[in-house]
């Protein structure tokens, strides 16, 4: 089954640049080409999709704003914000809104793809080159001691979860949370205990003594 990729971006170079690069993927199939919020939103309601490329920096609608309505009217795509912008402010806006990955405009090839096919998958995707920016910022490695007490009292109940092999929706709906909302912390997760995959986060669980 084919990925249904679609892209949302305001520079024709970079939309025609992302359009012929992933039609080179067999397992990828673009389902539309966006150059405004508003075209997105009009496109997304009539051509369903699994992944979404979304600049930022739109001519109408922000990103900020298209993720937020794009999570809550279609929960089951998947937003890579796709960007120039490197701060933190934005990665955690963008996160916050439901975006579940996060890449730079001048990531490589294999970067791009490795984020479609994590984040369609419902894993969160940060790109390396953002993490260590991130965790120097705002979390604690695992192994200090303070890491435990870094997390929120639902993030270490998803955690305990993630580590007794519980799927994103087995957790959802245990804790009578949306799948978007899970997806979230998971992803805050990765960036608090710096730890790149879900492997990472069942040792740092062990380590901090939330799991046997």
């Amino acid at each position: 089954m084919k990925i249904r990729v679609a892209i949302a971006d305001d520079h024709p170079l970079i939309l025609r640049g992302l359009s012929n690069l992933l039609r080179d993927h067999p397992d990828i199939e673009i389902t539309g080409i966006y150059e405004n919020g508003n075209a997105l939103l009009e496109g997304l309601s009539h051509i369903p999709s699994d992944v979404l490329l979304l600049d930022i920096q739109m001519p109408d609608r922000n990103g900020l704003e298209l993720a937020g309505i794009i999570s809550q009217q279609y929960p089951a795509i998947c937003i890579i914000a796709l960007t120039n912008l490197d701060s933190q402010f934005y990665i955690k806006s963008m996160m916050s809104q439901g975006a579940l990955g996060y890449i730079l405009k001048n990531s490589g090839e294999s970067t791009l793809i490795e984020a479609i096919k994590t984040v369609y998958d419902r894993q969160p995707y940060l790109e390396p080159a953002l993490r260590d920016r991130v965790w120097r910022d705002m979390i604690k490695a695992p192994h200090n001691s303070g890491a435990k007490q870094s997390l929120t009292r639902r993030e270490k109940e998803i955690l305990q979860l993630i580590a007794k092999e519980y799927t994103s929706q087995e957790i959802a709906d245990k804790l009578f949370l949306s799948l978007r909302t899970v997806e979230t912390h998971r992803m805050n997760l990765l960036l608090k205990l710096d730890v790149k995959n879900m492997v990472g986060l069942v040792k740092a669980a062990i380590q901090m003594g939330l799991v046997e």
